[in-house]
Protein backbone atom coordinates (compact mmCIF):
# COMPACT_ATOMS: atom_id res chain seq x y z
CA UNK A 1 0.00 0.00 0.00
CA UNK A 2 1.78 3.61 -1.04
CA UNK A 3 0.26 7.09 -0.20
CA UNK A 4 -2.57 9.22 -2.02
CA UNK A 5 -1.29 10.65 -5.00
CA UNK A 6 -4.66 13.14 -5.22
CA UNK A 7 -4.97 15.00 -2.26
CA UNK A 8 -5.70 12.29 0.18
CA UNK A 9 -7.38 10.07 -3.41
CA UNK A 10 -5.94 7.12 -4.89
CA UNK A 11 -2.72 5.50 -3.93
CA UNK A 12 -1.71 1.41 -4.03
CA UNK A 13 -4.38 -0.62 -2.06
CA UNK A 14 -3.70 -3.83 -3.36
CA UNK A 15 -2.41 -7.01 -2.18
CA UNK A 16 1.53 -7.73 -2.08
CA UNK A 17 1.77 -9.70 -5.21
CA UNK A 18 0.48 -7.39 -6.93
CA UNK A 19 3.20 -4.72 -5.79
CA UNK A 20 6.35 -5.68 -8.07
CA UNK A 21 3.76 -5.53 -11.61
CA UNK A 22 2.27 -2.19 -10.43
CA UNK A 23 6.04 -1.10 -9.94
CA UNK A 24 7.09 -2.46 -13.38
CA UNK A 25 4.40 -0.75 -15.11
CA UNK A 26 5.09 2.86 -13.07
CA UNK A 27 8.75 2.34 -14.47
CA UNK A 28 7.80 1.16 -17.74
CA UNK A 29 5.16 4.16 -17.96
CA UNK A 30 8.34 6.63 -16.87
CA UNK A 31 10.56 5.00 -19.54
CA UNK A 32 7.95 5.63 -22.62
CA UNK A 33 6.10 8.27 -21.68
CA UNK A 34 8.31 10.71 -23.48
CA UNK A 35 10.08 8.22 -25.58
CA UNK A 36 10.58 10.09 -28.95
CA UNK A 37 10.10 6.00 -30.77
CA UNK A 38 7.08 5.56 -28.52
CA UNK A 39 5.16 8.73 -29.03
CA UNK A 40 5.94 8.49 -32.77
CA UNK A 41 4.13 5.06 -33.34
CA UNK A 42 1.58 6.36 -31.13
CA UNK A 43 0.57 9.28 -33.36
CA UNK A 44 0.43 6.78 -36.37
CA UNK A 45 -2.45 4.70 -33.90
CA UNK A 46 -3.86 7.50 -33.10
CA UNK A 47 -4.34 9.28 -36.23
CA UNK A 48 -4.41 6.44 -38.89
CA UNK A 49 -6.12 3.33 -36.95
CA UNK A 50 -8.44 5.36 -34.78
CA UNK A 51 -9.51 8.92 -37.03
CA UNK A 52 -8.17 11.35 -35.31
CA UNK A 53 -8.26 14.42 -35.16
CA UNK A 54 -12.45 14.28 -34.21
CA UNK A 55 -14.51 16.91 -35.07
CA UNK A 56 -15.83 19.68 -32.71
CA UNK A 57 -19.42 20.17 -34.07
CA UNK A 58 -21.65 23.31 -33.45
CA UNK A 59 -24.52 21.77 -32.54
CA UNK A 60 -27.06 24.52 -34.55
CA UNK A 61 -30.50 23.20 -34.33
CA UNK A 62 -30.06 23.01 -30.40
CA UNK A 63 -28.29 25.67 -29.48
CA UNK A 64 -30.94 27.31 -31.29
CA UNK A 65 -33.79 25.85 -29.13
CA UNK A 66 -31.84 26.41 -26.22
CA UNK A 67 -30.35 29.39 -26.56
CA UNK A 68 -26.58 28.90 -26.01
CA UNK A 69 -23.71 28.07 -28.34
CA UNK A 70 -23.28 24.25 -27.83
CA UNK A 71 -20.19 22.10 -29.68
CA UNK A 72 -19.96 18.63 -29.20
CA UNK A 73 -16.51 17.23 -29.62
CA UNK A 74 -17.29 14.12 -31.47
CA UNK A 75 -15.56 11.28 -29.85
CA UNK A 76 -18.17 9.10 -30.97
CA UNK A 77 -16.53 8.95 -34.57
CA UNK A 78 -13.29 7.41 -33.33
CA UNK A 79 -12.99 3.97 -34.59
CA UNK A 80 -15.01 1.64 -32.53
CA UNK A 81 -17.55 4.25 -31.75
CA UNK A 82 -16.06 5.58 -28.37
CA UNK A 83 -13.20 7.45 -27.00
CA UNK A 84 -12.16 4.16 -25.46
CA UNK A 85 -9.74 3.16 -28.18
CA UNK A 86 -7.46 6.74 -27.37
CA UNK A 87 -6.10 4.58 -23.86
CA UNK A 88 -6.80 0.80 -24.88
CA UNK A 89 -4.07 1.67 -28.22
CA UNK A 90 -1.64 3.64 -25.37
CA UNK A 91 -1.58 0.93 -23.18
CA UNK A 92 -1.79 -1.59 -25.59
CA UNK A 93 1.35 0.11 -27.08
CA UNK A 94 3.01 0.34 -23.57
CA UNK A 95 2.60 -3.42 -23.09
CA UNK A 96 4.74 -4.34 -26.45
CA UNK A 97 7.28 -1.77 -25.64
CA UNK A 98 7.48 -3.81 -21.85
CA UNK A 99 7.58 -7.18 -23.42
CA UNK A 100 3.73 -8.55 -22.54
CA UNK A 101 2.28 -11.13 -24.89
CA UNK A 102 -1.28 -11.33 -23.22
CA UNK A 103 -3.87 -8.47 -22.09
CA UNK A 104 -6.89 -8.51 -20.03
CA UNK A 105 -9.63 -6.18 -19.37
CA UNK A 106 -12.88 -5.31 -18.19
CA UNK A 107 -15.62 -3.87 -19.80
CA UNK A 108 -19.42 -2.74 -18.75
CA UNK A 109 -20.86 -0.95 -21.67
CA UNK A 110 -18.64 -3.28 -23.80
CA UNK A 111 -17.00 -0.53 -25.53
CA UNK A 112 -13.66 -0.69 -23.64
CA UNK A 113 -13.56 -4.33 -24.18
CA UNK A 114 -14.24 -3.38 -28.11
CA UNK A 115 -11.57 -1.32 -27.88
CA UNK A 116 -9.09 -3.77 -26.54
CA UNK A 117 -10.28 -6.24 -28.61
CA UNK A 118 -9.31 -3.82 -31.54
CA UNK A 119 -6.00 -2.56 -30.21
CA UNK A 120 -4.96 -6.46 -28.66
CA UNK A 121 -5.60 -8.45 -32.51
CA UNK A 122 -3.95 -5.21 -34.33
CA UNK A 123 -0.80 -5.85 -32.34
CA UNK A 124 -0.34 -9.37 -31.42
CA UNK A 125 -1.98 -9.91 -27.95
CA UNK A 126 -4.09 -12.41 -26.68
CA UNK A 127 -7.00 -10.43 -25.35
CA UNK A 128 -9.51 -11.94 -22.72
CA UNK A 129 -12.33 -9.70 -21.59
CA UNK A 130 -14.33 -10.11 -18.26
CA UNK A 131 -17.74 -8.48 -18.55
CA UNK A 132 -20.79 -8.61 -15.99
CA UNK A 133 -23.03 -10.93 -17.05
CA UNK A 134 -26.16 -8.42 -16.92
CA UNK A 135 -23.98 -6.34 -19.19
CA UNK A 136 -23.15 -9.22 -21.85
CA UNK A 137 -27.07 -9.30 -22.08
CA UNK A 138 -27.67 -5.70 -22.54
CA UNK A 139 -24.92 -4.95 -24.78
CA UNK A 140 -24.68 -8.75 -26.83
CA UNK A 141 -23.84 -6.92 -29.83
CA UNK A 142 -20.56 -5.69 -28.12
CA UNK A 143 -19.86 -8.87 -26.98
CA UNK A 144 -20.25 -10.58 -30.40
CA UNK A 145 -17.75 -7.71 -31.87
CA UNK A 146 -15.32 -8.51 -29.27
CA UNK A 147 -15.56 -12.48 -29.94
CA UNK A 148 -15.31 -11.64 -33.82
CA UNK A 149 -11.53 -9.97 -33.05
CA UNK A 150 -10.90 -12.79 -31.12
CA UNK A 151 -11.32 -11.81 -27.94
CA UNK A 152 -12.47 -14.37 -25.12
CA UNK A 153 -15.48 -12.98 -23.10
CA UNK A 154 -16.01 -13.74 -19.49
CA UNK A 155 -19.12 -13.30 -18.74
CA UNK A 156 -19.28 -12.54 -14.64
CA UNK A 157 -21.94 -14.09 -12.57
CA UNK A 158 -20.77 -12.98 -9.17
CA UNK A 159 -22.26 -10.07 -7.61
CA UNK A 160 -23.95 -7.53 -8.69
CA UNK A 161 -22.96 -8.49 -12.26
CA UNK A 162 -21.71 -5.41 -13.58
CA UNK A 163 -18.57 -3.34 -13.85
CA UNK A 164 -17.02 -3.44 -10.40
CA UNK A 165 -17.43 -6.98 -10.25
CA UNK A 166 -15.95 -7.57 -13.83
CA UNK A 167 -12.94 -5.79 -12.63
CA UNK A 168 -12.43 -7.84 -9.23
CA UNK A 169 -11.93 -10.89 -12.17
CA UNK A 170 -9.94 -9.08 -14.27
CA UNK A 171 -7.66 -8.38 -11.27
CA UNK A 172 -7.74 -12.22 -9.84
CA UNK A 173 -6.49 -13.55 -13.65
CA UNK A 174 -3.39 -10.55 -13.44
CA UNK A 175 -2.43 -12.03 -10.18
CA UNK A 176 -1.86 -15.33 -11.21
CA UNK A 177 -0.55 -14.42 -14.77
CA UNK A 178 1.74 -11.18 -13.74
CA UNK A 179 4.34 -12.26 -15.69
CA UNK A 180 3.23 -11.68 -19.35
CA UNK A 181 0.00 -10.18 -19.14
CA UNK A 182 -0.99 -6.36 -18.91
CA UNK A 183 -4.48 -5.70 -17.26
CA UNK A 184 -5.80 -2.96 -19.72
CA UNK A 185 -8.14 -1.01 -16.65
CA UNK A 186 -10.59 1.20 -18.88
CA UNK A 187 -10.97 3.99 -16.95
CA UNK A 188 -9.55 6.44 -14.76
CA UNK A 189 -9.30 4.15 -11.60
CA UNK A 190 -7.75 1.43 -9.31
CA UNK A 191 -4.25 1.87 -7.86
CA UNK A 192 -1.60 4.17 -9.36
CA UNK A 193 -0.58 4.91 -11.84
CA UNK A 194 -3.60 3.68 -13.66
CA UNK A 195 -5.76 7.14 -13.24
CA UNK A 196 -2.62 9.15 -14.51
CA UNK A 197 -1.68 7.01 -17.26
CA UNK A 198 -5.18 6.34 -18.70
CA UNK A 199 -6.14 10.44 -18.04
CA UNK A 200 -2.71 11.09 -20.12
CA UNK A 201 -3.86 9.05 -23.13
CA UNK A 202 -7.52 10.52 -22.70
CA UNK A 203 -5.93 13.88 -22.33
CA UNK A 204 -5.28 13.99 -26.38
CA UNK A 205 -9.72 14.81 -26.12
CA UNK A 206 -9.58 18.32 -24.76
CA UNK A 207 -5.70 18.92 -25.97
CA UNK A 208 -7.78 18.85 -29.47
CA UNK A 209 -11.00 20.88 -27.81
CA UNK A 210 -8.35 23.81 -26.73
CA UNK A 211 -7.08 24.73 -30.43
CA UNK A 212 -10.54 23.28 -31.79
CA UNK A 213 -12.28 26.11 -29.92
CA UNK A 214 -10.16 28.66 -30.46
CA UNK A 215 -9.99 28.33 -34.14
CA UNK A 216 -14.12 28.57 -33.77
CA UNK A 217 -14.66 30.69 -31.52
CA UNK A 218 -11.39 32.98 -30.26
CA UNK A 219 -11.83 31.38 -26.89
CA UNK A 220 -12.27 29.04 -24.31
CA UNK A 221 -15.93 27.51 -23.68
CA UNK A 222 -17.88 28.69 -20.56
CA UNK A 223 -18.14 24.86 -19.85
CA UNK A 224 -17.58 21.85 -20.76
CA UNK A 225 -19.71 18.90 -20.04
CA UNK A 226 -18.70 15.41 -19.63
CA UNK A 227 -20.72 12.43 -18.62
CA UNK A 228 -18.97 10.80 -15.07
CA UNK A 229 -18.75 7.27 -14.17
CA UNK A 230 -15.18 6.00 -13.73
CA UNK A 231 -14.81 9.46 -15.38
CA UNK A 232 -11.78 8.88 -18.33
CA UNK A 233 -14.12 10.56 -21.03
CA UNK A 234 -14.75 13.61 -18.29
CA UNK A 235 -10.69 13.57 -17.81
CA UNK A 236 -9.69 13.69 -20.85
CA UNK A 237 -11.47 16.69 -21.90
CA UNK A 238 -11.09 18.36 -18.13
CA UNK A 239 -7.10 17.78 -17.70
CA UNK A 240 -6.44 20.36 -19.98
CA UNK A 241 -8.53 23.37 -18.81
CA UNK A 242 -7.72 22.17 -15.23
CA UNK A 243 -5.64 25.42 -14.98
CA UNK A 244 -7.94 27.55 -16.59
CA UNK A 245 -10.38 28.17 -13.94
CA UNK A 246 -12.59 30.80 -16.14
CA UNK A 247 -13.98 27.18 -17.89
CA UNK A 248 -16.47 25.53 -15.39
CA UNK A 249 -15.90 21.91 -15.76
CA UNK A 250 -19.45 20.26 -15.20
CA UNK A 251 -18.98 16.56 -14.46
CA UNK A 252 -22.89 14.40 -15.05
CA UNK A 253 -23.57 11.60 -12.59
CA UNK A 254 -26.06 8.36 -13.58
CA UNK A 255 -28.90 9.35 -11.23
CA UNK A 256 -30.56 5.93 -11.88
CA UNK A 257 -34.56 6.04 -12.17
CA UNK A 258 -38.14 5.78 -10.29
CA UNK A 259 -37.48 9.58 -8.52
CA UNK A 260 -36.52 12.76 -8.67
CA UNK A 261 -32.22 13.54 -9.12
CA UNK A 262 -32.04 16.11 -6.44
CA UNK A 263 -33.09 13.21 -3.74
CA UNK A 264 -30.22 11.26 -2.29
CA UNK A 265 -32.29 8.21 -2.83
CA UNK A 266 -32.19 8.39 -5.92
CA UNK A 267 -28.50 8.45 -7.05
CA UNK A 268 -27.88 5.13 -7.70
CA UNK A 269 -24.35 5.50 -9.50
CA UNK A 270 -23.26 9.40 -8.21
CA UNK A 271 -20.00 8.63 -6.07
CA UNK A 272 -19.34 12.07 -6.45
CA UNK A 273 -23.05 13.37 -5.34
CA UNK A 274 -23.15 11.48 -2.88
CA UNK A 275 -20.44 9.13 -1.90
CA UNK A 276 -18.23 8.47 0.47
CA UNK A 277 -14.61 8.03 1.19
CA UNK A 278 -13.17 4.44 0.74
CA UNK A 279 -11.60 2.47 -0.94
CA UNK A 280 -12.83 0.37 -3.96
CA UNK A 281 -10.68 -1.88 -6.46
CA UNK A 282 -7.56 -0.63 -5.16
CA UNK A 283 -7.58 3.17 -4.14
CA UNK A 284 -8.94 5.69 -2.26
CA UNK A 285 -12.19 7.53 -3.90
CA UNK A 286 -15.56 8.42 -3.32
CA UNK A 287 -17.69 5.18 -2.98
CA UNK A 288 -21.23 4.21 -2.83
CA UNK A 289 -21.11 2.16 0.34
CA UNK A 290 -23.24 1.37 3.40
CA UNK A 291 -22.70 2.16 7.31
CA UNK A 292 -20.32 -0.86 7.71
CA UNK A 293 -18.03 -0.50 4.57
CA UNK A 294 -20.20 -2.51 2.08
CA UNK A 295 -20.09 -1.46 -1.42
CA UNK A 296 -23.71 -0.65 -2.41
CA UNK A 297 -24.82 -1.71 -5.57
CA UNK A 298 -25.27 0.96 -8.94
CA UNK A 299 -28.04 1.06 -11.03
CA UNK A 300 -28.63 2.70 -14.96
CA UNK A 301 -30.01 2.93 -17.60
CA UNK A 302 -26.40 2.89 -18.98
CA UNK A 303 -23.98 0.18 -18.33
CA UNK A 304 -20.64 2.50 -19.22
CA UNK A 305 -22.31 4.24 -15.89
CA UNK A 306 -23.19 1.50 -14.18
CA UNK A 307 -20.21 1.81 -11.13
CA UNK A 308 -20.08 2.07 -7.84
CA UNK A 309 -17.21 4.84 -7.45
CA UNK A 310 -15.56 7.15 -9.77
CA UNK A 311 -11.71 8.27 -10.51
CA UNK A 312 -9.68 9.36 -7.80
CA UNK A 313 -8.50 12.26 -9.47
CA UNK A 314 -12.29 13.69 -9.65
CA UNK A 315 -13.25 13.01 -6.27
CA UNK A 316 -9.84 15.09 -5.67
CA UNK A 317 -10.74 17.73 -8.03
CA UNK A 318 -14.72 17.91 -6.58
CA UNK A 319 -13.46 18.15 -3.30
CA UNK A 320 -11.40 21.47 -4.09
CA UNK A 321 -14.16 22.63 -6.29
CA UNK A 322 -12.75 22.53 -9.55
CA UNK A 323 -15.04 19.80 -10.63
CA UNK A 324 -19.12 20.09 -10.48
CA UNK A 325 -20.99 17.20 -9.89
CA UNK A 326 -24.22 16.92 -11.84
CA UNK A 327 -26.98 14.26 -12.05
CA UNK A 328 -28.92 13.00 -14.68
CA UNK A 329 -31.32 10.63 -14.26
CA UNK A 330 -32.47 7.66 -16.77
CA UNK A 331 -35.58 9.50 -17.65
CA UNK A 332 -33.89 13.12 -18.45
CA UNK A 333 -31.03 10.63 -20.77
CA UNK A 334 -33.92 8.65 -22.55
CA UNK A 335 -35.01 12.35 -23.14
CA UNK A 336 -31.98 13.90 -24.59
CA UNK A 337 -31.00 10.37 -27.05
CA UNK A 338 -34.17 10.93 -28.55
CA UNK A 339 -33.55 14.93 -28.99
CA UNK A 340 -30.44 14.83 -30.39
CA UNK A 341 -31.03 12.34 -32.39
CA UNK A 342 -34.05 14.41 -33.81
CA UNK A 343 -32.76 17.81 -33.65
CA UNK A 344 -28.51 16.92 -35.26
CA UNK A 345 -29.05 13.65 -36.84
CA UNK A 346 -26.94 12.13 -34.03
CA UNK A 347 -27.37 9.22 -31.93
CA UNK A 348 -25.53 9.40 -28.72
CA UNK A 349 -24.72 7.11 -25.96
CA UNK A 350 -26.74 6.41 -23.06
CA UNK A 351 -23.70 7.44 -21.36
CA UNK A 352 -23.41 10.52 -23.55
CA UNK A 353 -27.04 11.16 -23.28
CA UNK A 354 -26.53 12.30 -19.28
CA UNK A 355 -24.32 14.79 -20.27
CA UNK A 356 -26.37 16.00 -23.01
CA UNK A 357 -29.60 16.08 -20.58
CA UNK A 358 -27.90 18.33 -18.07
CA UNK A 359 -27.53 20.96 -20.74
CA UNK A 360 -30.77 20.38 -21.77
CA UNK A 361 -31.79 21.40 -18.15
CA UNK A 362 -29.44 24.11 -17.08
CA UNK A 363 -28.89 26.21 -20.45
CA UNK A 364 -31.80 28.59 -19.38
CA UNK A 365 -30.35 29.10 -16.18
CA UNK A 366 -27.62 30.91 -17.33
CA UNK A 367 -25.33 28.92 -15.26
CA UNK A 368 -23.25 27.20 -18.04
CA UNK A 369 -23.22 30.74 -19.73
CA UNK A 370 -22.76 31.01 -23.49
CA UNK A 371 -20.86 28.73 -24.48
CA UNK A 372 -20.43 24.99 -24.11
CA UNK A 373 -18.78 22.10 -25.07
CA UNK A 374 -20.30 18.73 -24.70
CA UNK A 375 -17.84 15.72 -25.17
CA UNK A 376 -20.33 13.20 -26.59
CA UNK A 377 -17.82 10.31 -25.72
CA UNK A 378 -19.83 7.47 -27.91
CA UNK A 379 -22.13 6.58 -30.32
CA UNK A 380 -25.94 4.62 -29.55
CA UNK A 381 -25.14 1.72 -31.96
CA UNK A 382 -25.03 -0.11 -28.68
CA UNK A 383 -28.12 1.03 -27.02
CA UNK A 384 -30.58 1.22 -29.70
CA UNK A 385 -32.00 -2.66 -28.65
CA UNK A 386 -32.41 -1.40 -25.35
CA UNK A 387 -34.25 1.98 -25.88
CA UNK A 388 -36.21 0.48 -28.64
CA UNK A 389 -37.43 -2.05 -25.66
CA UNK A 390 -38.34 0.44 -23.06
CA UNK A 391 -39.87 2.78 -25.92
CA UNK A 392 -41.99 0.00 -26.21
CA UNK A 393 -42.51 -1.05 -22.56
CA UNK A 394 -41.02 -4.23 -22.94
Amino acid sequence: MSGPKYGKYGGQFVPEILMPALEELEEGYEKYRNDPEFLKELDYYLKDFAGRETPLYYAKNMSKKYGVKIYLKREDLVHGGAHKLNNTIGQALLAKYMGKTRLVAETGAGQHGTATAMAGTNMGFQTHVYMGAKDTVRQRMNVYRMELMGATVHPVESGSKTLKDAINEALRDWVSNVENTHYLIGSVVGPHPYPMMVRDFQSVIGNEVKQQILEKEGRYPDSIVACTGGGSNAMGIFHPFVEDKDVDLVAVEAGGSGMKCTEKAALHSASLSVGEDGVLQGARTRILQDKYGQILESSSVSAGLDYSGVGPELAYLADIGRITPRVANDDMALKAFHELSLMEGIIPALESSHAVAHVMEAAESGELGELVVINLSGRGDKDLEAVRKIDLGE
